[in-house]
């Protein structure tokens, strides 16, 4: 299994993480839509995930090209990472 590092802000520590893939240098933005507005970046790639009472869209930044299973597994990566494993669920658009 494929491990990822992750980086915080110390001012915004409660509103987004980074996920960083060090072979592909694909970086992933994890926003918490609780404490922060979300603007999608144009070229990005964005899916969303909830998880109890957490809504979280994840934006890539620097994509080109990268597989959308390798985004997917870094999402499920930081899920199982925040403890979400049993609750979580991935979509493609903002869930209503």
């Amino acid at each position: 299994m494929a491990s990822y590092l992750i980086s915080t802000k110390a001012n915004d520590a409660a509103s987004a993480d980074t996920i960083h893939d060090a072979e592909t240098k694909l970086k992933v933005k994890a926003i918490n839509l609780l404490n922060s507005v979300f603007t999608p970046s144009k070229g990005e790639v964005r899916f969303f995930v909830t998880a109890g009472d957490e809504r979280i869209a994840f934006e890539t930044r620097g994509y080109r090209r990268h597989r959308h299973d390798l985004i997917l597994h870094m999402i499920s990566w930081y899920c199982a990472y925040a403890g979400w494993v049993e609750i979580a669920t991935i979509h493609p658009k903002f869930p209503n």
